[in-house]
């Protein structure tokens, strides 16, 4: 066990388009803006390990303790290394569950986002976000069978 706090931040998600990213979050899941930040160049730049000049502007939701860190960029073009899968190394997906799945999947298309169809069932299914990222929704009966989280 360490001997130091350690205590959650939040998730980053490179994004294309903050309002539309904004709009998909907040209105499909219900996550509230808490903040934002435009940091400087200097010094962001070794801490993202990018060549000047950045334009970072940061974008903070909030669900339920976990905090979503939208970041766009005005300097720079950002670009997408394709689908993430599950097998790949990494951050594979963000799980949230939902009150009524069906409504929210039939709402997704409206949204910006798209259903990975093949994965749909009444219990659980996978969803990309506008910019691709993959999210795990599940019908919230599932918190029913989770175990007591540790205090």
């Amino acid at each position: 066990m360490t001997s130091h706090r350690t205590v959650f931040n939040h998730v980053g998600l490179c994004v294309a388009d903050r309002a539309r990213s904004r709009r998909f979050y907040e209105g499909l899941f219900g996550f509230q803006f808490w903040w934002e930040i435009d940091p400087p160049d200097e010094g962001t730049d070794r801490l993202l390990q990018m060549d000047s000049p950045i334009g970072l502007h940061a974008t903070y939701l909030l669900r339920d303790g976990l905090v979503l860190e939208l970041l766009d960029y005005s300097k720079r073009r950002p670009h997408s290394g394709g689908d993430r899968v599950m097998d790949e190394i990494g951050l594979t997906h963000i799980s949230l569950s939902v009150s009524d799945l069906a409504a929210v999947l039939d709402q997704v298309v409206e949204y910006g986002g798209s259903v990975v169809a093949e994965t749909a069932t009444a219990r659980s299914a996978m969803v990309r976000d506008p910019d691709g990222q993959l999210l795990e929704l599940l019908a919230d009966g599932w918190l029913a069978v989770l175990p007591p989280r540790p205090a």
